[in-house]
């Protein structure tokens, strides 16, 4: 995954990038350092957690990088000499790693002065491997740059964290998926209908209106029919029903669909191909 970004004059802050070794078993919660977004002075942060969604050349020797911040939001950083044989930014500046990021600058890209690496999370692999870099797809090209969301940070680390120790994905993901549209605003109550407010009925079929919300089914509906059960489970995060988990997946799809303008998601349907997730 790859975008065009105007270019920046090659000249930066020295880096400090400082290491720190990984615990062998994190815990059930993971420790992230959480901050409330202290005021920035001559556009200078430091120690601010954050994650890399994903990275790509720029000029001969750095990187810009694509991060995704817990009280700045998703941001770009430019990373100078992290291309370099000796750099050890090429070991720090990894995906679904807990990170204390540093920069400066006010434009839309800031220079990367400083990064460390927090620790205390376990790999990916496999099938949840996937599944991360589908999450950092979402992240990508649904969160506007600059736009903090310190609660949908939270429920990404705590994502990575059920994918890692091995949590069924499809509930994981859907639940991922819920929260990202409700902490970006464009998610309805899935508890009431639309135009009425009447309570949703489990016994009933509903479709719902990417816009508005839930509605009942007409006859000529081509939008994806969900039980009301389905739509209460989902919003209690109640996903053991397997009629809800396959309701849910199709629901989820059909919306996110809306909400990317017809962008296809590569991992996505790596996943679709692999596991039916």
């Amino acid at each position: 995954m790859s975008t065009t970004t105007p270019a920046l004059p090659d000249s930066a802050p020295a880096l400090i990038v400082t290491p720190v070794p990984v615990v062998n078993a994190p815990p059930a919660t993971p420790s992230v350092p959480r901050s409330r977004r202290p005021p920035q002075r001559d556009g200078k942060v430091t120690g601010q957690p954050a994650f890399v969604l994903h990275s790509y050349p720029h000029k001969e020797t750095s990187l810009i990088v694509d991060v995704f911040t817990r009280d700045y939001g998703r941001i770009a950083l430019v990373a100078k000499g992290a291309k370099r044989p000796h750099s050890q930014l090429r070991g720090v500046l990894q995906t679904f790693q807990p990170l204390q990021a540093g920069w400066t600058g006010k434009s839309e890209l800031r220079i990367l002065t400083g990064a460390e690496w927090v620790g205390g999370m376990l790999p990916l692999e496999k099938t949840a491997l996937l599944c991360g870099f589908y999450l950092n797809e979402l992240l990508v090209k649904l969160l506007a740059r600059d736009d903090a969301h310190p609660i949908l940070f939270d429920h990404y680390v705590a994502t990575l964290n059920q994918l890692a120790h091995n949590e069924p994905a499809p509930i994981v993901l859907r639940k991922f998926e819920r929260a990202l549209l409700k902490e970006t605003g464009v998610a309805a109550d899935l508890t009431r209908c639309t135009g009425t407010r009447q309570a949703v009925e489990a016994g009933q079929v509903y479709v719902v209106d990417p816009e508005r919300g839930p509605r009942p089914a007409r006859a000529a509906d081509a939008w994806p029919k969900i039980t009301g059960k389905t739509l209460l489970d989902m919003e209690s995060e109640d996903y053991g029903d397997a009629a809800t988990q396959a309701q849910s997946k199709l629901l989820m799809r059909f919306l996110l669909a809306h909400q990317l303008g017809g962008a296809s998601l590569n991992t996505r349907q790596i996943l679709i191909d692999l596991m039916q997730l």
